[in-house]
């Protein structure tokens, strides 16, 4: 399973003009599923995006992680993390986890996720989502399990 999270003072999810997601101050976090990918490695992201520490201590250090910060964590599912780009020009998805299973386990991940911190919010799986997102830093980091 790979994350791409991003630390952000603003963030929102829209489906056919419609906001079905949003966080303030917080963290974006895009998942790609793939095929390996258990209930166990979901488990594992969203315990590891929830104490990875993106936010600035009192010294300016990256220090604190999102909970101790009282932030949101707003999490997309994005297929396309998994794509394989080492050859030619096109990306090759036979990484990913197909989409029924996928939108299982997204599903799973997120009710972990609500029963580890208050503040969750998601976008559509599946769908054309329009993303918007105020980048704080900006700070974006590629986060893998197992």
């Amino acid at each position: 399973m790979k994350a791409l999270i991003q630390r952000v003072t603003q963030a929102s999810v829209t489906v056919d003009s419609q906001v079905v997601g949003a966080i303030e101050h917080g963290i974006l976090a895009y998942i790609g599923i793939g095929h390996d990918d258990t209930l166990q490695s979901a488990q594992k992201m969203i315990d590891k995006i929830l104490t990875y520490r993106i936010f600035d201590n009192e010294e300016g250090k990256l220090d604190k992680n999102v909970q101790q910060e009282g932030g949101g964590l707003l999490l997309v599912s994005q297929f396309t993390l998994m794509a394989k780009t080492d050859k030619g020009r096109r990306p090759d998805f036979g990484g990913a986890m197909p989409p029924d299973q996928a939108n299982t386990l997204f599903e799973q991940l997120v009710a972990y996720a609500k029963t580890q911190h208050e503040q969750v919010a998601t976008g559509q799986f599946g769908a054309n989502m329009l993303v918007k997102a105020d980048n704080d830093g900006p700070l974006n980091f590629i986060l893998e399990v197992q």
